[in-house]
């Protein structure tokens, strides 16, 4: 009588998911799914059930996989699950044709509309008006001794950044804030107040077209505005309908103003809460070195980066990643934050390195839908950071870390506030 061999052994329960003290760290979490269950189905908050991908040969991988289409209409969803995938109110407020939203053909042609307000000599021509805005945030509150740099700083740069590029009037930028505010609150709560804050959005937004379409100028200006390009881009002949400009505006702005936001809460958390790297920053930014700066950036964007989960993936039809079969019409979210820990692929990923160079991280994404606006993202983050750092040397965080909440969203990772106190500069 031959041996049997011995059945595998139980991999344990799977660490709970989507808790409040999940999002405080979802770190560990994320490693046990790496190690036992790299492509791992699970119930989402919302109820709708997805596919999570966590190892970062197999999330490169998906990101560029064109069988995993971001069209909702591919998505196999249950009676309980419609309407529950990407923005709240973005399909009654008709701000569906965005990039986030469609494949190719339609994608390449739109973003090949928009992309040249995002090259790297539009965004270094933007420079001095993001570094205006930062130190004008930093004007209101340096005399204080203390911030809540979300509130504050994080959460206004981006938007004052976005609106200005979108060409959005300065009159109107706060209601913008205010209706990116409750996108914000209601992170993790009732998708209702998402939804009454872009159906605003959308009414402003065509009512703004309108305006600029009527007052077109027969030639671009130079550094003509995001939205006239739009506009002018579509009385040419580029196909660009008015929902589609609507929607192009609308998702520019809701997703280049969280991220930002994100990167700058998370980056500057991560650099209080690692001192010796924060001083080892300042002391290269007092020498006048800016090389650090950049590789910091990339670093923190890898190692707590703003985006928790790539935005949602439809399989169009059966797909294996990581061994894993995946039937046509399962939704595939690729997660962003495990594979850039994945230490198969970084050395010490646990570890924060601000000279990190081997840092191919897939914190703004891969493959068609890299993020568009990563450009300024970056030289919104790095403007802050090391003008925080250089204005406000002795920053400092002003609660204990145990005590700071996290939003609870399920695509961004973000704090909620971020205290801080420092010394007021002697006038």
């Amino acid at each position: 009588m031959h041996d049997q061999p011995a059945p595998p052994a139980p991999l344990g329960p799977v660490p709970p998911l989507f808790s409040w003290e999940f999002a405080a760290d979802p770190y560990p979490a994320y490693a046990w799914l790496r190690e036992h269950a790299p492509v791992h189905r699970t119930r989402l908050p919302s109820g709708v059930e997805a596919w999570l991908v966590t190892r970062y040969a197999d999330a490169r991988q998906t990101l560029a996989d064109h069988r995993l289409s971001k069209n909702p209409a591919h998505h196999d969803e249950p009676a309980h699950a419609k309407g529950r995938t990407g923005i709240p109110g973005e399909r009654q407020a008709d701000l569906m044709t965005h990039l986030l939203n469609i494949d190719p053909p339609d994608h390449t042609r739109l973003r090949r509309l928009v992309s040249k307000a995002f090259t790297p000599r539009r965004v270094a021509e933007f420079a001095p008006r993001v570094q205006e805005l930062t130190d004008g945030l930093i004007d209101r509150f340096e005399a204080d001794g203390s911030a809540d740099l979300i509130h504050d700083f994080a959460f206004p740069l981006p938007i004052y950044a976005i609106c200005d590029l979108l060409g959005v009037p300065r009159e109107d930028q706060d209601d913008f804030r205010d209706w990116a505010g409750m996108m914000i609150r209601h992170g993790g709560g009732p998708r209702g107040g998402v939804a009454r804050s872009v159906k605003k959005m959308r009414g402003y937004l065509a009512e703004l077209i309108h305006r600029k379409r009527e007052a077109l100028p027969a030639e671009p200006a130079v550094g003509e505005d995001l939205i006239s390009g739009l506009i002018r881009a579509s009385d040419h002949g580029e196909h660009l309908t008015e929902n589609e400009a609507a929607a192009m505006a609308f998702i520019l702005l809701f997703a280049g103003f969280e991220t930002t936001v994100n990167l700058i809460g998370n980056g500057t958390y991560a650099l209080l809460t690692h001192p010796g790297q924060r001083e080892r920053l300042q002391r290269a930014l007092a020498a006048g070195d800016r090389g650090l700066l950049e590789t910091g950036v990339e670093e923190l964007l890898r190692y707590d980066g703003p985006v928790e989960l790539a935005t949602w993936r439809f399989a169009t039809e059966p797909v294996t990643i990581g061994g894993q079969h995946i039937a046509a019409g399962d939704p595939v979210l690729v997660v962003l934050a495990a594979a850039d820990r994945d230490p198969d692929r970084f050395d010490g990923p646990d570890v924060l390195d601000l000279g990190r160079r081997d840092n191919q991280h897939l914190g703004y994404g891969h493959g068609i839908h890299y993020c568009l606006g990563a450009p300024l993202a970056r030289l919104e983050g790095q403007a802050a950071l090391a003008t925080l750092l250089t204005r406000l040397p002795d920053l400092r965080l002003a609660a204990d870390p145990a005590e700071l909440r996290w939003r609870g969203g399920l695509i961004m990772r973000g704090l909620r506030t971020l205290p801080v106190e420092f010394t007021p500069p002697r006038k």
